[in-house]
């Protein structure tokens, strides 16, 4: 009797775990990769999917836009600075056959591909450039990965470059480079602003030569505007024309 009874929860066990192996539910977001007596059957799901036991294997797929932190990366510019770099990936899968059957484990293959991509491209530009044009670096490694990960069914959304680390030294010199940009536009401004002054100081110059009284009134209005100041002494030659006046009128006294 105990023979029986043991007989009996061994096959009922047997049953339960065919059972299981046979009913699987996948989510909305994914999809089951069901191989058949070793080779690739269909692609199932979501929902309740019904396999043969012992006949038919699936694997999982998860179809959701993966986050993946790219660790820095130490990256050689055109210029010859030696930088870290790190950057954050957004991919999701496309494709769940090539997903599980092109590459062994797609997850890490593509962390990988985007360590490497990302030293590739960012090696190409100059310091400045990796600086100054973040979205089209960012576009740039994401076209070559896209294009790289197509064959795995895999598709990269975006690529954000989060971080560009320099060493002191090379801040130290960035820093020096800006204020000695900042003391050359400061000096070509100034430089404008002499040669504006002298161009108009020139242009008034030739309209009072045209009429020597109007040099005589300016001469008399620079002399009220200072003539206010009691602290100072003023040195000024009398006019020229006045001397001249007083030289005509002593000679015609002579004579």
């Amino acid at each position: 009797m105990v023979l029986q009874l043991g007989s009996g929860a061994l096959l009922a066990l047997l049953l339960l775990m065919l059972l299981a192996s046979t009913f699987r539910i996948l989510r909305e977001y994914e999809r089951g990769v069901v191989f058949q007596l070793g080779r690739f059957w269909q692609v199932k799901g979501p929902g309740l999917i019904i396999l043969i036991p012992l006949v038919q294997q699936m694997v999982r797929v998860d179809l959701r836009t993966v986050v993946h932190d790219v660790p820095p990366q130490d990256v050689i510019t055109r210029d010859n600075v030696s930088v870290k770099v790190n950057a954050v990936l957004y991919f999701r899968v496309l494709d769940p056959q090539k997903a599980i059957i092109q590459v062994e484990n797609f997850l890490a293959a593509t962390s990988q591909l985007a360590q490497t991509t990302l030293r590739a491209v960012l090696g190409k530009h100059e310091l400045d450039e990796l600086l100054a044009e973040r979205e089209k670096l960012n576009s740039d490694v994401q076209q070559v990965l896209d294009a790289q990960t197509d064959a795995w069914g895999i598709k990269v959304a975006n690529v954000e470059i989060k971080h560009v680390d320099l060493n002191e030294s090379m801040i130290r010199a960035i820093a020096k480079q800006a204020e000695a940009e900042r003391e050359r536009r400061a000096k070509v401004i100034h430089a404008e602003g002499e040669l504006q002054a002298s161009e108009k100081l020139m242009q008034a110059a030739e309209m009072l030569g045209r009429q020597p009284g109007a040099m005589q009134l300016r001469y008399m209005q620079t002399l009220s505007s200072i003539a206010g100041d009691k602290s100072s002494t003023i040195v000024f030659p009398l006019p020229i024309e006045l001397l001249k006046g007083m030289a005509d009128l002593s000679a015609k006294n002579k004579t």
